[in-house]
């Protein structure tokens, strides 16, 4: 085969490849530090829309402080750039839902 064969055969198998969402971009399966970047960011998401109601203020100080300490100890076990930008949103979404939770109240 020719170089301009084997470069058209490699980009045609790149182009082939469907993209697909994943934090593993060494290749390697990291399961529970996934699982642990999902959470904080779905328990920031949640401490930050039940941080504004006066009423919920309970469960949005619980959420936000579990997201962030979920969100520290994954970023220590963090081994991808991916999902490092992943659980610092996480942290900082789950900061600021239970900042806003203490102010309605907190615990």
């Amino acid at each position: 085969m020719t170089q301009a064969q084997v470069q058209a055969e490699s980009q045609a198998q790149g182009q082939s490849r469907a993209w697909r969402l994943s934090l593993n971009s060494d290749g390697r399966r990291h399961p529970f530090i996934n699982a642990a970047a999902a959470y904080a960011v779905l328990a920031g998401l949640v401490a930050l829309t039940i941080g504004m109601l006066n009423v919920a203020h309970v469960a949005g100080s619980i959420l936000g402080v579990t997201g962030m300490v979920v969100g520290l100890i994954a970023q220590m076990m963090s081994v991808t750039r991916l999902e490092r930008i992943v659980i610092v949103f996480g942290i900082v979404v789950s900061f600021v839902g239970m900042g806003l939770a203490f102010a309605h109240g907190g615990f």
